[in-house]
């Protein structure tokens, strides 16, 4: 058997043994089922009559296509969606997600898509169009309009339902005072008191960053202040995903170098992340225009200088891993790391690309929904004609 097929059926096998001992426990939670969803928010409806215009509970398939509201929405008009429920990558090794990285919405056939940072979301519509709602990994739209989506035996095994209730507001309701208001009270369903709580703490990107759109918005990155007084970003991630993204342009010469400072607190992975269900990690990269990614990153286990293709889907044919930081040593520090993106990019990648274009932040523990933590300070990229000043 190949070394690589051995290495990644050990890491499967470690990652199935710690969900069936989690599931033995009782440590993983039921997900809520339709009709319990429903009677936990009829209720609350009934208290809203004067502030909707119109609402709709509606049952969302793994692989249902967009499901159409039939509401037509105008500019300025607001909707609510409250969401449950869970969609598997695999049941066996308990990799799931819920809502708020499943539940994507569009505006009109021409989007874009969009979704929420949690299990529940209030956005006023930009523009006139019909609403409609899908279920779908993220990374798996492959354009910004959801009208291709990425093919991949993975993603077509995917088993579950999202159960969503979708409330229009009247025209002339402040949907945000509606929130405030049962927000202050204890017997209201959960996800109400999630929207209260998600509208009054808002986390805005980074200013002049931006969030990838193939993996939708996030609250994994704000803005930080380091130690030293210099300004920082700082990731902490936990059962999600988020790719913050700045443009940066650069010519892709010899001499054009990358140049940060982190502190990696804590890893969310304590596997190998090269194989499909332990790749949870944080990381710095490099977008090139050739459409191709080199990202770097602290590893739990595999050798400072391993280089690999992601192995997720459609990120495997674009991103290129390479892990300039092993173990535990050094956690919790301040470091300064160096790399020389035109050597490596001619290394690694072997593309035509002449230019870096953006360079990215990852935040990624979807899989084992373990815990990372990570601050920034300092990005740059060094040319042989001056400094760019990435953060």
């Amino acid at each position: 058997m190949p070394r690589a097929l051995t290495h990644e059926l050990a890491i499967t096998a470690r990652v199935i043994a710690r969900a069936v001992r989690r599931r033995l426990a009782g440590e993983i939670p039921a997900p809520v089922g339709d009709r319990e969803f429903r009677a936990t928010l009829e209720p609350w409806l009934a208290a809203l009559s004067p502030d909707i215009a119109s609402h709709a509970f509606l049952r969302i398939g793994p692989r249902q296509p967009w499901l159409d509201t039939g509401w037509n929405l105008e500019p300025g008009d607001s909707v609510t969606l409250l969401a449950a429920g869970r969609v598997y990558f695999s049941r066996i090794a308990d990799i799931w997600v819920g809502p708020s990285l499943r539940l994507w919405c569009r505006v009109g056939e021409d989007g874009p898509v969009f979704r929420s940072t949690r299990d529940t979301l209030t956005f006023t519509s930009a523009s006139a169009g019909r609403l409609a709602l899908a279920s779908r990994f993220p990374g798996e739209w492959a354009d910004p309009a959801g009208h291709r989506q990425a093919t991949a035996p993975e993603f077509d095994r995917a088993s579950g339902d999202l159960s969503v209730l979708a409330v229009r507001w009247a025209r002339g309701t402040d949907a945000h005072s509606v929130f405030r208001r049962f927000g202050k009270e204890v017997r209201v369903p959960g996800l109400v008191l999630a929207e209260a709580e998600r509208l009054d703490q808002p986390v805005p990107p980074p200013p002049r960053w931006q969030y990838d759109w193939r993996t939708g918005a996030s609250e994994t990155f704000r803005s930080a202040i380091a130690p030293d007084g210099r300004p920082g970003i700082d990731c902490c991630t936990h059962g999600d995903v988020g790719i913050l993204q700045r443009d940066a342009r650069a010519p892709l010469a010899p001499g054009t170098r990358l140049r940060w400072d982190w502190r990696v607190q804590e890893i969310p992975s304590d596997l190998a992340e090269d194989t499909l269900p332990s790749h949870d990690y944080v990381s710095i990269a490099v977008e090139f225009d050739d459409g191709q990614d080199i990202t770097y990153f602290w590893s739990a286990a595999l050798p400072e200088g391993t280089v690999f293709r992601c192995p997720l889907p459609v990120w495997r044919d674009i991103e290129s891993h390479v892990v300039v930081r092993s173990g535990s040593r050094d956690l919790g520090r301040w470091l300064t790391e160096e790399r020389d993106l035109y050597a490596d990019y001619q290394r690694i990648v072997r593309g035509p690309a002449r230019e870096v274009v953006r360079v990215w932040l990852i935040g990624e523990s979807l899989l084992q929904r373990g815990h990372g933590r990570c601050e920034y300070a300092s990005i740059r990229l060094q040319t042989n004609e001056g400094t760019l000043e990435v953060l």
